[in-house]
This record gives C-alpha cells, structure tokens and sequence, in this order.
C-alpha cells in the first residue's frame, strides 16, 4: 500500500518542480496520469495526505494546492462527496472557518467544488495563490459544508486509531536534502509511518457468573473408560447418499442400466431431501436429461416445491431442443404448474427451432415432434391456445405437408370455433 522511493521520486517533481508549479492544472493532471495508473490512486492519496497534514513537508502554498487538486483530480469523474479523501478537504474549511483571511487552500477548495470550477483548471497553482490574495471576500464554502461527505457509505476508512507522526514545530533548521530524506522515510516501505497507528487496546473485565439454583450444572464423569455407540441409521444414509453421487455421475455420461435407474428414483422419492447432497446443480440437468430424462424428471417432480426449481426450469428451457427434452417438458407441464412466461418461451423456441433448421429430414422430424408436442399442451388444456394462436397457426400453414401439422391446425380450428377440444 506504501509508495515506492520511484512513486515518491515522481510525486515530489510534480509538487516541488517549479516548471509543473507554472503549468496549468490540467497539464499537471495529465503528467500525473502518465505516471500513475487508477489502481495506484490510493496509496498516491495516502502519502498526499501525510504530507498535507505536516505544513513543514510542503511550507509553500502553490505546492500545497497542488497535492490538493491531485486528490481532487484522482477522483473527479465521480461526486466529490463519494471521494474517499473529502473529510480533508471539509476539515481544511473548518479549520479556516474563524480566521478573517481565509488560506490559498480554502480559496481554492471553495472554487474547485463549486460548479464553476471549470475556469480554475486552466490556472497555475502559482496564479492561484496569487488569486487568492487578491479576492476581495471571503469565498463561499456553504455548499461544501453542506455536503453528505459524513454519512458517505462510499468512504474508505484506512484504519482507525492515532497517527503516529508528530510534527516538531521547534526544529526549523531542516535542509532542502533532509526534508526529503524525512519523507521518503514517512510514505515509503513496507513498514511506512503514514500507514501505521496506534490503537490503545480496549480492555473489558470478564463479567462475574451469575449461579442460579435452578441452574443445570454440567457434570464431568470421573472414569476414563469411555465406549463410541454408533448410530446405524447415519452410516446407512450416508452410504446411500455416496452411491447415488457415483450413479448420477455416470448418468451425466451415459445411459444407467433400468435397475439402476429404479434405485435412484426410488430413493429419491423415499426421501427428496437427498437431491442436495448428492452433487445435483441446474448445470448439470442438460447431459442428465439426454442421457437419463426418467431421473431427469424425477428430480425436478421432487424440486416443484423448491425455489430453486425456477433455475432449473431456465437450464431446461434453454437447452437444445430434442426428444427427451420434451418429454421431460411434457411430463413436467402435465404435473407442475409452471409460468406462463415459461412456457411460451420455450414453444416460441420449438417453433423458431423448426424453422432454422436446415436439414430436411431432421427438420420434418422436430415438426412432427412440436406438433406432437403442443396437441398434447392444449387437450390437456396446460396452455391457454388463444395466446400463441397466430403464432401456431403460421407454423402449421409452414409446414401442412406434414401429417402431424395438418392435424394440429384442424385441432386449432376446433378449439377457435368451439371453444372445447374434443377426443
């Protein structure tokens, strides 16, 4: 989280060298960001902030607005009350509030948060300080106290306690070398002062033990000679539990043998709650329902009272259409009551299906299957025909060649005339 001697080498030429003091903000911001990435703003922030908080670091003022408009820049394409260094800049006006000739920095902080700011950024911070002396009031910083910076819930708190750096108004006689020698000692390595506090621990005396007379006293035997009864029931469920996890983990790959199958439904059914705790995810439906939709369909049977069956019915709607998928959506439909939305998603996707498909036979052969499909769907009256009646009717029209869609468009025109379906 510190600087490197590097990182630090840089951000003092941009504070300190005269040449960047005379460059306009916007410059500044731009050789800053060609140094400093987005993720290295923070730890930049800290070390800005030590410094700005011991005056003797950076003593001249067009130095000092510098490192403030770096924190104000690093952060500027967000509100400046979610900057996670704005307490500075609100404590900098407080401080200043009872003075009658408010600080460069006050001036500056007033004209940068206030919404005519875009002006300020093509000055100097040298023409600021300069500008600061010369205006004639006080600037207003009402809209900045006003500011939701205390109740920020974007803010980050670093760390809690008291700093540990203490500055020594009684030595003045610092040299150019050792200033900067100090600073690097203060925001650089691993063990930085800038970073580390100190935290009195908070020490509480352990309550007294409140002794009841109804109180139940927990009794220690005082033999050694101690027996392990074991719980039959446990170990056979968990033996059930571990071969119905190898099972189903070969019916993702393949084709169980019937016996097999029998077991896994027939545990399931003895007991539902198993399905979670046998490796069972929504990802895996898709190769159980190809290889195996008779467990598939158990499954989800056992799911219809689960919340997590609207995943699984997403995963089932949205895989790729074939026959054992639809008949575990036929079987699902005639037993579970589903949303709507469900439903017509998936018919619209048989339909769009059908029609993509460019081979002909395997494109006669879905037909046949959709259609197979929704008369199943609408003489067990699971779907309300009127809703997709345009939309089944064109794709019996597309396809009245084929025997199935003939007879699905007649049963259309029965239920359109009639309102009743008949055997």
């Amino acid at each position: 989280m510190a600087l490197s001697s590097k990182e630090l080498g840089q951000i003092i030429n941009i504070l300190t060298n005269e040449s960047s003091l005379s460059s306009h903000l916007d410059d500044i911001a731009i050789s800053f960001h060609k140094d400093f990435n987005r993720s290295e703003h923070f730890k930049v922030g800290m070390a800005l902030i030590t410094l700005l908080q011991n005056s003797e670091l950076l003593e001249k003022p067009a130095e000092r607005i510098a490192a403030l408009y770096l924190l104000f820049e690093m952060y500027r394409s967000e509100s400046f009350s979610v900057n996670p260094f704005a307490q500075l800049f609100l404590n900098l006006v407080q401080e200043a509030s009872s003075s009658t000739k408010p600080t460069p920095e006050v001036y500056f902080i007033s004209v940068l948060t206030s919404p005519s700011a875009r002006d300020i950024f093509q000055m100097t911070p040298h023409q600021i300080v300069k500008a600061a002396s010369e205006s004639p009031s006080k600037p207003d910083i009402r809209h900045l106290r006003n500011a939701n910076i205390n109740n920020n819930k974007a803010g980050i708190q670093v760390s809690s306690g008291i700093g540990t750096i203490i500055p020594d108004k009684e030595n003045d006689n610092q040299n150019n070398l050792d200033k900067i020698e100090v600073i690097e000692g203060l925001v650089t390595g691993p063990h930085a002062a800038s970073l580390s506090t100190f935290t009195p621990p908070f020490v509480r005396l352990a309550p007294p033990l409140h002794i009841d007379t109804d109180e139940t006293v927990w009794l220690n035997p005082n033999s050694a000679e101690y027996t392990f009864e074991w719980e039959p029931l446990t170990v056979v469920q968990s033996n059930i539990e571990l071969e119905i996890r190898m099972l189903l983990g070969k019916a993702l790959k393949a084709t169980l043998q019937p016996q097999q199958q029998c077991f896994i439904r027939e545990e399931i059914s003895k007991n539902p709650k198993i399905i979670y705790h046998i490796g069972m995810t929504p990802a895996k439906l898709p190769a159980l329902v190809e290889n195996n939709s008779k467990i598939a369909l158990e499954i989800l049977l056992h799911l219809s009272q689960s919340n997590q069956l609207t995943e699984y019915f997403m995963v089932l709607v949205n895989m790729e259409l074939s026959l054992h998928c639809m008949e575990v959506m036929n079987e699902l439909l005639g037993r579970v009551v589903l949303p709507p939305d469900y439903i017509h998603h998936y018919i619209t996707k048989c339909i769009s299906h059908c029609e993509n498909c460019k081979d002909r036979f395997i494109q006669q052969r879905f037909v046949r299957l959709v259609c197979v499909f929704l008369s199943s769907l609408i003489r067990n009256k699971i779907i309300d025909v009127k809703e997709l009646f345009v939309e089944v009717q064109a794709f019996c029209i597309d396809f009245s060649r084929i025997k199935e869609a003939a007879g699905l468009f007649r049963l259309l025109k029965q239920v359109d005339s009639s309102g009743e379906v008949g055997s």
